[in-house]
């Protein structure tokens, strides 16, 4: 078999919502991530062969969201042969960094080298959705953008999907505390309010257009005021165990701003140099430290590059 039959794609975590950009905003973090790897089968249908790093995903290629976005490619280029596939989760599960994102957003990039590359990566955010609305009952953009395109996206709109790729105009680290606890999404989307006070929505408006206009005009100053969700965040830190201690932690040891990560638990903060974001990362992980909760923390920069191509070659049966 020649190259395009082995695909190994490797998509990365990212961090959704940004405060004040609440479903429209998420931006890539270059660690920690999802591989799958996929090759060519001659027996029609799909096949996950393999589940790594976590227990408890289902192999069954119509309720994993890889063999769900390997199908609708598959579908949409009528497609005959079939697929063989391997998940090598790399990220926790429920965490809010966009786990069934970084698998989504892989498998769609795998399918389409090994397909020769038919789809632009931007195209592909379509097929991803497809895996979001498999994990989550809806086909959001939010973080399937960013882990394909990488660094900060902007869904502008659904209908139709416009999505506006932001880039990297300045320097940012990401500090991440995952605390290990179980947070659902659908309960964090129960408690949110259906209708919100104008005077909230004008404040949230402004906000992320600050983070928006501190993006682009690369000031760090107006990036950090933007930071702020008077919306969304009261109402959902209270599922997630010293949140306030652990953001008040990390403005104080000189992040630009922090929040919650997608639906939480875990809570992110943005800092301009790696230093500054280590030293955040040990407040955070301080004012957990006794509290008897477990929790991982990673310190990632905020990549150009989101998806990407990790091996490809001729299939070997020891290989996959």
């Amino acid at each position: 078999m020649n190259s395009t039959d082995f695909v190994k794609a490797y998509a990365p975590a990212t961090v959704a919502n940004v405060c004040c950009g609440f479903d429209v905003l998420g931006f890539a973090l270059d660690q920690p991530g999802d591989e799958v790897w996929v090759r060519k089968t001659e027996t029609p249908g799909i096949t996950i062969s393999a589940i790594h790093g976590i227990e408890g995903l289902s192999a069954n290629p119509a309720e994993n969201v890889i063999g769900v976005v390997a199908q609708k490619m598959l579908d949409a280029l009528e497609v005959t042969h079939g697929l063989e596939m391997q998940l090598h989760k790399g990220m926790p599960v429920g965490s809010g960094l966009g786990s069934s994102a970084a698998s989504s957003a892989a498998a769609a990039y795998a399918v389409n080298e090994l397909l020769g590359s038919p789809f632009s990566t931007k195209e592909l955010v379509v097929f991803a959705m497809e895996g979001e609305r498999k994990a989550s009952g809806s086909a959001h953009a939010d973080n399937v953008a960013p882990s394909l395109l990488g660094g900060f996206v902007l869904v502008r709109d659904y209908e139709p999907l416009d999505v506006v790729e932001l880039g990297v105009p300045l320097e940012l680290y990401c500090t991440v505390l995952y605390p290990q606890i179980e947070l659902k999404t659908s309960l964090s989307r129960q408690i949110l309010k259906q209708e919100i006070p104008l005077k909230q929505g004008i404040r949230q408006w402004g906000n992320l257009a600050g983070l928006m206009a501190g993006l682009l005009k690369k000031d760090y100053a107006l990036l950090g005021r933007s930071l702020h969700d008077a919306i969304f965040e009261p109402e959902r830190s209270i599922l997630i165990p010293l949140f306030k201690q652990v953001k008040s932690a990390a403005l104080a040891a000189g992040a630009l701003g922090a929040g919650i990560s997608g639906s939480g638990p875990s809570i992110f903060a943005l800092s301009a140099t790696r230093a500054q974001a280590l030293a955040v990362q040990e407040a955070m992980e301080a004012i957990y430290s006794g509290s008897g909760i477990e929790t991982k923390s990673y310190v990632a920069q905020v990549p150009e590059q989101g998806v990407r191509l990790v091996g490809h070659s001729s299939y070997e049966p020891a290989q996959l």
